[in-house]
């Protein structure tokens, strides 16, 4: 259906019909009308989004800002749009004590995670650190926050959920020496308060009533916590990522190699084999009836995460590959069974030894229409994808890439043309006009 006149009639009372039964219904020439609901309705939704498409389009950082605050609770949707984020060229960064208020905030062409995120930090401990600081300014350390702060509302275990999400790093990045001085900040605090609500102090306060207050006491320094120490906190703490993730660096190969994203796993309706490239977040090892093993797997990418699934006959060739934290390309089907969208997996392969072969074209084949044909039959020798599944050969997968030099972009070949014998076909394309070089996903893989 489609508006072809539209006439303003000044303002006239309108009216929603609500139906019982079908809303469909069949037109005296034959066509269905379906959806019938009153014009006011459908301007209303049009309405809304011509407002959000325009809020998007000028005021990105904010638009997305206020989406997340207000999805804040699901985290498959936080996910999925902090992706939709770095598509935009906002980075979503890690809270920070002196800058987050409760929900996500936009802070000039970034968005500052919300204090609210963070676990074991409670909506009071919130507003006690956001009036403290708006009274008395930032927070220079941990014994400033401390001081200024009631410990009734702001207790360790909440200081140590600050620390270890970063949300301290503006005053010290060392978060493993944030959380070794937290025990004796905490007692000096503690034992300043006692004293000052006595009215004794102590003969050093006194000296240094004239000049600054005393400092607390330092312990040894120590190394930080490495940056995978940190992405664990994070993500244990905020259910997310969020200074880096580890497919970060590859994100944009991954999209090439595997433009399946997770996120939108439940609206695909691919029925074929499909490839992803995720990391496992959590493994659940099981022992079936016939005593064979088998594991349930969760794995995420940038966009979203899901569940998957490999039996015993993939198991036992793909299990010394199963671990948390690997990140993995994944070759398997989509299944919708229970009304729960997983994958099946048929092979995984670590993203370090996954190898592509990369195809440079210049502008006169990529539009000659014969060598493009020559080029395609090419691969066609090599890819046994198809033909492997039903021979019990391995299916191809080296996936094929073509680089456009001229305009800087590059082109994925289709799973059929993926192929196994990478030497192979590098010869046969160097002979017949073409170049073609094998490269790693990662860059620093030994080969």
């Amino acid at each position: 259906m489609r508006i072809v006149k539209r006439q303003f009639l000044g303002f006239q009372p309108v009216y929603d019909i609500g139906l019982a039964g079908d809303h469909n219904f069949l037109l005296a020439n034959g066509a269905i009308a379906s959806n019938c609901f009153n014009k006011s309705h459908s301007v209303a939704y049009g309405y809304v989004t011509y407002q959000t498409a325009y809020l998007k389009a000028n005021y990105p950082v904010e638009y997305m800002a206020a989406l997340l605050s207000s999805v804040s609770g699901d985290r498959d949707k936080v996910q999925k749009y902090i992706s939709n984020c770095l598509s935009l060229g906002i980075t979503v960064l890690p809270p920070d004590i002196n800058r987050s208020g409760v929900d996500f905030t936009p802070r000039g062409k970034d968005i500052l995670f919300g204090l609210a995120a963070i676990k074991n930090l409670g909506l009071g401990a919130i507003e006690a650190i956001i009036s403290a600081r708006s009274e008395g300014g930032a927070f220079t350390s941990l014994a400033d926050l401390c001081t200024r702060v009631d410990s009734r509302a702001l207790n360790k275990k909440a200081l140590e959920a600050l620390i270890q999400a970063g949300a301290m790093d503006s005053i010290q990045p060392n978060r493993r020496q944030l959380i070794q001085d937290l025990e004796v900040t905490l007692e000096w605090v503690s034992r300043r308060a006692k004293e000052q609500a006595s009215g004794q102090g102590n003969l050093f306060d006194l000296f240094a009533m004239s000049t600054e207050a005393p400092a607390p006491p330092e312990t040894p320094p120590v190394p930080d916590y490495s940056q995978s120490e940190k992405l664990q906190m994070e993500k244990e703490l905020l259910g997310f990522y969020i200074s880096n993730h580890p497919l970060q660096e590859i994100g944009r190969s991954a999209r090439l190699l595997a433009p399946i994203n997770l996120g939108e796993l439940p609206e695909l309706n691919e029925t074929g084999v499909i490839t992803a490239i995720a990391l496992i977040t959590d493994i659940k090892d099981i022992t079936t009836k016939k005593g064979d093993r088998m594991a349930v797997l969760q794995i995420e990418d940038l966009t979203g995460s899901a569940s998957a699934v490999v039996f015993p006959k993939t198991y036992d060739k793909v299990k010394g590959h199963l671990a948390k934290d690997n990140c993995l390309m994944v070759w398997g089907k989509i299944d919708r069974r229970d009304e729960e969208v997983q994958i099946i997996i048929d092979d995984v392969q670590p993203i370090a030894q996954v190898q592509l072969l990369l195809l440079n074209l210049t502008k006169e084949q990529a539009f000659n229409t014969q060598e493009l044909h020559r080029l395609k039959e090419i691969l066609k020798i090599h890819a046994s994808n198809a033909a492997g599944e039903g021979n019990g050969e391995e299916p191809s997968k080296i996936p094929v890439l073509a680089n456009l030099a001229y305009t800087a972009k590059f082109v994925r070949f289709g799973n059929q043309f993926w192929i196994r014998d990478v030497a192979g076909a590098i010869a046969d394309l160097e002979k017949a006009g073409f170049s073609a070089t094998v490269n790693r996903l990662l860059p620093s893989a030994s080969p």
